[in-house]
């Protein structure tokens, strides 16, 4: 598919989500300021959004998903059609694509997430939600600012942190960055048990 293509596509797709955030809202009967509450996105922005004068991310659209208990994609994509069938679509915000790997409303939501070559020379633009992050590095070296601290991890290194935390996340260095994000809500946190051996360790980050 050419560039142009899919730009036109993603621009597309973009200008569907403030009119169908609102239908959702009209829908469960609730307000801006209901929903502020909820999410932690102030009204402005949320008014915005609707109306299509703020660019929908995945920050932004994530706890949106969690409050109306939708999958992401149907935020930004065609509602489901009875197949029982998880497709994936993959969903690009700011050169960040993101792949659905689970379709579970309100609660845990797991992404396959392919930050491009030269997402490090972004300046770090950190931001603040409610839920809970998890990420893990598949390949590549990403680069996390969370509040004051700046760190880095390698493949197969993993951290977890109170998205209400300042945060931002990118790559490292000049190269691509693969990483499994797992989103939750406030609250819910991300446990993982290993089985340890003698001749080996295991090891955690965060």
């Amino acid at each position: 598919m050419a560039s142009g293509t899919r730009d036109q596509e993603l621009e597309s797709a973009l200008a569907a989500v403030g009119p169908r955030l609102r239908r959702l809202r009209q829908d469960r009967e609730t307000t801006l300021a209901a929903l502020s509450a909820t999410t932690g996105i102030s009204t402005s922005t949320l008014s915005r959004l609707e109306s299509g004068r703020r660019r929908a991310t995945l920050e932004l659209l994530l706890p949106l998903a969690r409050a109306y208990e939708v999958p992401l994609d149907e935020l930004v994509g065609s509602p489901p059609t009875g197949d029982p069938r998880v497709h994936g679509t993959p969903i690009s915000f700011g050169g960040i694509t993101a792949i659905p790997l689970s379709r579970r409303p309100g609660g845990i939501q797991t992404f396959k997430m392919i930050l491009p070559a030269g997402s490090q020379r972004r300046e770090p633009d950190q931001k603040s939600h409610d839920g809970y992050e998890w990420l893990f590095v598949l390949s590549g070296r990403l680069r996390i600012v969370l509040a004051e601290h700046d760190f880095v991890l390698g493949p197969g290194e993993a951290a977890e942190f109170d998205t209400r935390v300042p945060h931002w996340f990118g790559g490292a260095d000049e190269n691509p960055v693969e990483i499994l994000s797992i989103f939750g809500p406030q609250g819910e946190r991300v446990h993982i048990r290993a089985r340890s051996r003698p001749t080996s360790t295991a090891g955690h980050r965060g």
